[in-house]
């Protein structure tokens, strides 16, 4: 499956975000498209139209394993898809930006 690491991601690279809603509450990555996976099959359409065209999706979660299942959905689909790694907690340990919907400061994910 391919994967990157946090450290690879750039600023404007298309960030999915799959965890649950109290956990996307807590703090997320700024600018991240948030469909939780359990919901993720019913709300597909909205990931295709909001994605770039010729761009990847990097797909993150807390820790990388719910990731990792919409990864492989979206590659078998064609779509350019990598897991981000490690997810949240790797992105939270690097100093990473992250918020919330209300603009505080995330606080743990």
């Amino acid at each position: 499956m391919p994967t990157v690491g946090v450290t690879d991601l750039n600023d404007g690279d298309f960030l999915l975000d799959v965890r649950e809603d109290d956990e996307w509450q807590a703090g997320h990555a700024e600018g991240a498209l948030h469909i939780p996976i359990s919901e993720f099959v019913a709300r597909y359409g909205e990931l295709t139209e909001a994605a770039p065209q010729d761009g990847r999706v990097h797909v993150i979660c807390r820790s990388g394993g719910r990731s990792a299942q919409v990864t492989m959905y979206l590659v078998q689909q064609g779509i350019d898809a990598v897991n981000v790694d490690g997810g949240m907690q790797v992105w939270q340990a690097g100093g990473r930006p992250r918020g919330t919907d209300a603009g505080a400061p995330g606080d743990r994910l």
